[in-house]
């Protein structure tokens, strides 16, 4: 069976109180492949992008917090600036 489609995601958050910051971030974490601090690179199917949206919501206070998805075209050439590095691996998922 093929596995599912995944596109290349960046999701970022501004979450007001320390408590909910920690769920969003440990939340988070079991998507990311690359990222720091508040920006995570995810490779997301769409129903891992339904349940990140979910997830974000359920652990959120929507009235103080923020969060943006913002869909990424992974055939665009990579910026690196500083000590930056590009992604060292292809799309994969820890489980």
């Amino acid at each position: 069976m093929p596995e599912p489609a995944r596109t290349l995601y960046l999701v970022c958050y501004d979450v007001a109180n320390p408590k909910r910051l920690q769920r969003v971030h440990k939340f988070l974490l079991g998507y990311k492949v690359g990222g720091q601090k508040s920006f995570f690179e995810c490779w997301l199917t769409a129903s891992e992008l339904d349940a990140v949206r979910q997830g974000l919501v359920d652990r959120m206070n929507t009235r103080d917090d923020r969060a943006h998805i913002f869909q990424l075209d992974p055939r665009q050439r990579i910026d690196c600036l500083g000590t930056a590095q590009a992604p060292k691996h292809a799309a994969f998922m820890i489980v």
